[in-house]
């Protein structure tokens, strides 16, 4: 496995990839999650990608950005060990050089749910994500359904800008008691890790609604109030959106698969999550 750290030495490297490069963009600290991110590009891709860099642009909080684990020995282990052929360690400086100042947004997508919740997320996330395919030029790139928005909002920038990168999106994978896996879960006290498991069990009872024939008004009702009897959840947003696109759906029984998101604090650390709520 080669480890780059400059533009440079990626370009160089990238020169003698075969066309059939997958890609697993990460911020590092990695976990099952991302390690089944990179089993699939193995699986589908004569060499795998992988870059490992916490971009400083979708951190809204500076305090969020300081306290990201950094596991750099312990992931290069884990993707040496899954069989990853190159792997991409830029500092801020090589992918922000002095003088930068072009963005990359999709204002629709990044300015609703999270977007609102957190602004300049996606702008950051499209940015970085756009640098980064310039540099790589993968066949396909894959990232983590656990990010919902973030998959849609990178699938309309690919399409908009006409780059030639095709997107999959990988099932959310889980601990054995339901949390969606996330490297922030890493911060969770072990009073506040136990109660997260309330988020996976209001998406559990939120899909037996759907297909009982629950609206979205009495779905949001009955998960907000399920995640609120829970005193170590702070609940910031429950929103019923359009699977494809995320518009909002008329107060009726679903006629078309939606997704449910979630956002609550735990103490200082947001966790997200998501469950597609088929009629």
């Amino acid at each position: 496995m080669k480890v780059v750290h400059t533009k440079s030495d990626l370009r160089a490297a990238r020169a003698l990839l075969p066309a059939n490069t997958g890609f697993v963009p990460t911020m590092g600290a990695l976990h099952a999650g991302h390690m089944a991110l990179v089993q699939a590009a193995r699986a589908a891709s004569d060499v795998v990608v992988v870059s490992i860099f916490v971009n400083p642009t979708q951190f809204g909080n500076p305090e969020d950005l300081a306290k990201y684990p950094d596991t750099l020995a312990e992931d290069l282990a884990q993707l040496e060990a899954a069989g990853v052929d190159l792997v991409f360690c830029p500092t801020a400086a090589q992918m922000y050089p002095e003088g930068a100042d072009t963005i990359v947004e999709t204002p629709k997508l990044a300015g609703m749910l999270m977007g609102a919740l957190r602004p300049g997320h996606f702008r950051g996330v499209a940015t970085v994500v756009t640098k980064l395919f310039n540099l790589v030029q993968p066949a396909r790139a894959w990232f983590g359904q656990k990010d919902y928005q973030q998959v849609l909002v990178i699938r309309q920038m690919v399409r908009d800008l006409e780059i030639p990168v095709e997107i999959v999106a990988h099932a959310t994978v889980r601990e054995p008691d339901g949390l969606a896996m996330s490297s922030r879960n890493l911060r969770l006290t072990a009073e506040d890790r136990a109660a997260s498991t309330i988020l996976s069990q209001a998406l559990n009872a939120a899909q037996t609604m759907a297909a009982q024939g629950g609206t979205p008004d009495q779905i949001v009702e009955k998960v907000s109030a399920q995640i609120t009897a829970e005193p170590r959840a702070n609940l910031q947003s429950v929103d019923i959106r359009g699977a494809a696109d995320l518009c909002e759906l008329p107060d009726a029984p679903l006629a078309s698969h939606a997704v449910l998101l979630l956002a609550a604090d735990f103490g200082p650390v947001l966790l997200i999550d998501n469950a597609i709520l088929t009629p």
